[in-house]
């Protein structure tokens, strides 16, 4: 079985794309989320994350609060609209320091629990995986995990689970898009 890092943008939408995967993968979620406003709600999200995979036997690996990582990479960005000019850039912090992780811990290959939001452009997000794959040398698995009612199995575990669901991505520049 193939080991996979898979990024992890929050445990609510973690929720059905560890169920979909868990028997194809040995998952290891990777909490990287630097697009995240505040170290208070980057924090309520991890947590929540972590108490997930607590209950499903998932490892989390964190890399910590890293704002500036995605605030020095959008700066002339800050305007466009949730799902415009930014997210593609958003998109790729986070994908190719998964895959930067996965290949310095040895793992396989690297996805993302992204697509499963109904908010969030599969297309986009898998082309950049595909573009990282290249560039790291790490197999990038794609993913659509909102197909097959996904989003709604996401919900449904996350009440299941009392799961704290945030209703914006996290960035500052999209919160008022929420």
């Amino acid at each position: 079985m193939k080991k996979m890092l898979l990024h992890s943008c929050c445990g609510p939408c973690s929720t059905a794309v560890i169920d979909f995967l868990k028997n194809d993968y040995d998952l290891t979620i990777f909490y990287y989320n630097p697009n995240i406003d505040t170290q208070e709600e980057y924090l309520h999200r991890l947590n929540e994350q972590k108490r997930y995979c607590k209950v499903v036997n998932v490892e989390v690996i964190e890399e910590g609060y890293k704002s500036q990582d995605f605030l020095s990479q959008v700066k002339g960005l800050e305007n466009e609209k949730e799902g415009g000019g930014r997210c593609p850039v958003c998109f790729k912090i986070r994908l190719r320091r998964t895959a930067q992780v996965a290949k310095e811990k040895g793992f396989d290959c690297f996805g993302t629990t992204l697509t499963v939001s109904p908010h969030k452009n599969a297309e986009i997000i898998n082309a950049i995986g595909k573009e990282v794959e290249k560039e790291e040398g790490i197999e990038f698995i794609e993913g659509n995990y909102k197909k097959k009612d996904g989003y709604k199995k996401s919900i449904i575990l996350s009440k299941e689970y009392n799961l704290y669901r945030q209703n914006y991505c996290g960035c500052k520049f999209s919160k008022g898009d929420a």
